[in-house]
């Protein structure tokens, strides 16, 4: 056997780099990571999942030892996970290959790892940043920001979403089947991570400048925007629920309100007119909420998000019936309230017709009308997403938990040899 090749069980720590024309930086990086993994005695390999570079970074790799996989589908989440999926270490250490992370210095990573931690995070902010190595608008508005923004949505203890730096258990990393394919499989590992509830911790780490000489791959207002949208995506309570609970409950109150009257604050009366849209804002609110239904109920049966006993429950209650019978007193109280309203307009033989009580009326019989059909169908729907694809009447909440979003994929198996760059023993 050759002295840099091993079988799979000996392998503790695979190091994936993702490359994309690197050659000016990946021996750089590629020599500090073998350095690392001689200095600490770690069995390790180092792979290089390169996603069609043309500058010879392939030729660069091997020629280092390094292992190559090739991943022809373009992007940062498609390149990360193909070289996740290839490495055989119980523990992976991904890092960008342009020389802004150092590899020589992953021991708090590999600590972290051996004491328990799922996934270790690094944090740039309290590592050092130094001087050109982030643009500005990156290190004080965009990433603080978005940071906070994804905490609040999903908790968790990271200070740096955007580090590209981290180190996980692989068999936990995989379990949690992660799809983005472009820069947002970052993002999609902390959060799944933080739903599915594994132990997340995070180190500090230094950022330096970028070794490649030319402009990033990034684009800040573009990959921005998609940062969000992927935590609105995976946040139904922050997109949908939370909004559309303000809404309608505010919505309620002051429609109560104005329906006993007007109602005056300072020297402003608020009367029938405004009654039109808080009773909108019941409606908004009450269709908000029924999206979070279903985009909680997508997201989970798509293995997006974890399965939650509570919201099972709701989902259970959530019947056809009990939707057709609430909806439908509430669409007839709504035709009986237009009749009566007609009635009354045509005793005054359809003419003029003071402000005030009517006004009133007619507005809270459209809403009633409204939000019984909103009910109504909205129910229907939630049945249906209730239903196995199959068609047999099979609740999906019935499924077992844990069940896999795509079972017809075959298992990963180990059983080939892989060469493992293990510098460290070969150094004893």
């Amino acid at each position: 056997m050759d002295k840099l090749t091993r079988t799979v069980t000996s392998c503790e720590l695979s190091i994936v780099m993702p490359c994309l024309n690197e050659a000016r930086t990946l021996s750089i990086c590629i020599g500090k990571a073998r350095a690392f993994l001689a200095r600490s005695g770690i069995a390790g390999e180092i792979i290089v999942a390169d996603n069609g570079s043309t500058d010879g970074s392939r030729e660069v790799a091997q020629a280092l030892g390094a292992r190559v996989v090739p991943v022809a589908v373009r992007g940062y989440g498609n390149a990360l996970r193909g070289g996740i999926e290839a490495a055989v270490g119980t523990f992976v250490i991904m890092g960008d290959s342009d020389d802004s992370y150092d590899f020589g210095a992953l021991d708090a990573f590999v600590e972290q790892l051996r004491t328990g931690w799922d996934l270790v995070l690094g944090n740039r902010f309290s590592g050092g940043i130094k001087k050109g190595a982030m643009p500005p608008l990156h290190r004080y508005f965009g990433n603080p920001l978005l940071t906070a923004i994804g905490r609040v949505l999903f908790g968790g203890p990271s200070g740096d979403f955007y580090c590209g730096l981290r180190g996980f258990r692989r068999d936990a990393i995989l379990d949690l089947a992660l799809t983005s394919p472009g820069m947002e499989f970052a993002l999609e590992m902390i959060v799944k991570a933080t739903i599915r509830k594994l132990k997340v911790t995070e180190v500090p780490t230094k950022l330096s400048p970028d070794g490649r000489g030319r402009p990033p791959h990034l684009r800040s207002w573009r990959d921005g925007w998609r940062s969000l949208r992927f935590f609105l995506l995976l946040s139904p309570t922050g997109m949908f629920l939370a909004p559309g609970s303000a809404l309608f409950l505010v919505g309620s109150l002051v429609s109560l309100l104005l329906l006993t009257g007007d109602r005056q604050i300072g020297g402003i009366t608020f009367a029938e007119h405004p009654l039109v849209f808080s009773c909108s804002a019941i409606t908004i609110g009450l269709q908000s909420m029924a999206f979070w239904l279903y985009a909680k109920q997508v997201a989970i049966d798509r293995g997006l998000l974890a399965r939650d006993a509570g919201f099972q429950r709701l989902c259970a209650f959530i019947t056809f019936e009990r939707g057709l019978v609430i909806g439908g007193i509430l669409a007839v109280l709504g035709v009986v309230g237009g009749v009566g309203a007609l009635v009354y307009w045509s005793s005054l033989s359809f003419g003029f017709v003071e402000r005030g009580w009517l006004m009133r009326h007619v507005v809270a019989s459209g809403t009633s009308l409204v939000v019984g059909f909103q009910i109504i169908y909205s129910s229907f729907f939630m049945t249906l997403l209730h239903y196995a694809k199959t068609g047999e009447m099979v609740p999906r909440s019935s499924a077992e938990p844990g069940t896999s979003p795509n079972p017809s994929k075959p298992e990963r198996t180990d059983e080939e040899p892989s060469p493992i760059i293990e510098q460290g023993r070969n150094a004893r």
